[in-house]
């Protein structure tokens, strides 16, 4: 089925996906694209139906700045620029761009003018979220402002003639109050886009999809961690080929406190797949062994799982009596590739850190990876988890990052430091369950710090380590804010941690919100 497709082209800013995600809560699909693959890639698209036009961190004046492509301007489909793609349209349609004499960062409210099917049915003040330094001061010819702030005059503009838009704020954003509504607007009433893509509609095509690419013959070994985004892709796999998928959860000592039994378990219990589990230990403990570069650490247990792999591809081989099965599947996100800033579609974005399962796999691997979720974001993940009728412990689990506790141990892993680790965190979600705040919390964990400090227990000095405890709330897990947790509740996380968790006399709360900080330490 080719599904009406709103084109977003890329121009660097961080939310770029959450402008193709919030397209997506309209129910139209959404596909993102490198501005400077426009030429190339939007006359492949069969049923285009609009083009956004992504904010970014240049000023069209910038050397180098990306530009405009001629075809979107040549086409005849409806455009929304936001914020430098505003500035875009302004500058390549004959108006002029200037440095504001302040820069609007932050929250703002903005005053419709006129009337306009951008705005239908949104209030006449509202507040938005702005982010730019440069601002329109002149209009091409047939644009006319449709709305202002107190620094933007020109906060949005419309050539409604010619269906093009242009917003000076993030619509995208959750602090922009009517944001999801406008974008709406857009693709809905402006675009004409009928809304067909649902989470069954992507269960059938992905299912097509994976038929297609294993063809009739191929196996499939599956990398399992127990979290919603590999049963999610294994149960879509299961679905498509059958008993020609194999489950592999690969224990690395890397893992939570009963964590491996409790996956084994419910994977049995609920799903029906073939499911083998691999003690793998000490071979991840061994290329970790003196390593504490965050960077390191990510790439060596990217290898070091697909070298598993690889020899259980093997040892399968031969039970099937065929060459090694050719396809690997991961459960990997969008956020995972954005951070990784791996692929062409994502080129514009800066790295961040190396995910294992995207930057970390080795260059000699030898499988053909299959990721089905590999542009959805986590709550997409979820939404198409409970249409497959999985069980609720596995759609709401918390995401638990494939190298495990190794990068919420800052510095070098060892079993020691692990067990501490573990204990610790067993402690913190124990009493989050027990205050009922499990499913009002997104990501919840303890990170152990490479320092000591200074304390007094039983009347006697002691010098050992510290725990920080990080909680967050977010949908899409590209931003995040830290989770404001009873002080009741961190008082007796903190007490129980300090009592019963041998070599750590001290807890701290990680209040950074995720821009600047990311979620996980490393």
């Amino acid at each position: 089925m080719q599904h009406q497709t709103i084109a977003v082209l890329d121009y660097g800013s961080q939310y770029s996906q959450l402008i193709c995600r919030r397209v997506r809560e309209a129910n139209v699909f959404a596909e993102l694209i490198s501005w400077d693959r426009a030429a190339e890639k939007l006359p492949e698209i069969e049923n285009l139906a609009g083009i956004i036009l992504s904010g970014g961190p240049n000023s069209v004046y910038d050397e180098g700045a990306p530009t405009l492509p001629e075809i979107v301007l040549a086409g005849d489909v409806p455009v929304l620029g936001i914020c430098y793609g505003l500035q875009l349209l302004a500058h390549y349609g004959g108006g002029h761009v200037v440095p504001s004499h302040e820069r609007e960062y932050g929250a703002a409210e903005i005053h419709l003018l006129a009337a306009s099917p951008l705005f239908a049915g949104l209030p006449a003040d509202q507040r938005v979220w702005m982010s730019h330094g440069d601002r329109v001061d002149r209009l091409p010819d047939g644009f006319v402002s449709i709305a202002r702030s107190d620094n933007s005059p020109l906060a949005a503009v419309a050539a409604e003639d010619r269906r093009r838009y242009g917003i000076q704020f993030h619509p995208e954003v959750v602090h922009t109050t009517h944001g999801r509504q406008l974008l709406r607007n857009f693709v809905r009433d402006i675009c004409g886009c009928i809304g067909d893509w649902t989470a069954g509609n992507v269960i059938l095509e992905s299912v097509e999809r994976i038929r297609q690419t294993v063809g009739p013959d191929g196996h499939v070994i599956c990398g399992l961690s127990g979290g919603v985004d590999s049963a999610v892709a294994a149960t879509l796999i299961h679905k498509a080929i059958g008993d020609r998928l194999t489950c592999i959860f690969v224990d690395h000592g890397l893992l939570r406190q009963g964590e491996a039994e409790q996956v084994v378990e419910t994977f049995e219990k609920h799903q029906g797949m073939r499911l083998i589990a691999v003690d793998a230990k000490e071979d991840f403990l061994s290329d970790l062994a003196g390593v504490t570069d965050p960077e390191k650490k990510r790439k060596r247990i990217g290898t070091r799982f697909v070298r598993v792999f690889e020899v259980e591809a093997a040892r399968l081989a031969l039970e099937w009596g065929i060459d090694n099965p050719a396809f690997l599947a991961q459960g990997t996100l969008y956020p995972d590739v954005i951070e990784s800033a791996s692929n062409d579609d994502t080129r514009n974005a800066r790295t961040i850190k190396t995910h294992h399962n995207v930057g970390g796999l080795p260059a000699d691997m030898t499988f053909r990876l299959i990721e089905p979720l590999r542009m959805l974001f986590k709550d997409e993940v979820r939404t198409i988890g409970a249409e497959l009728g999985l069980p609720e412990e596995i759609v709401w689990r918390h995401p638990f990052p494939g190298p495990g506790l190794a990068i919420r141990l800052l510095g070098e892993v060892t079993w020691e430091r692990l067990e501490v680790l573990r204990k610790a965190d067993s402690i913190f979600l124990e009493e989050l369950r027990a205050a009922d705040l499990y499913r009002q919390t997104s990501q919840v964990f303890c990170v152990l710090l490479p320092v000591q400090s200074v304390g007094v227990m039983g009347d006697g000095r002691t010098y050992e380590n510290p725990i920080a405890l990080r909680a967050v709330t977010t949908d899409d897990f590209m931003t995040a804010d830290w989770a404001r947790l009873p002080y009741d509740l961190l008082a007796k996380v903190s007490n129980r941690i300090v009592n019963e968790v041998d070599g750590v006399n001290r807890v701290v709360y990680d209040i950074s919100s995720k821009p600047p900080a990311t979620i996980e330490w490393e």
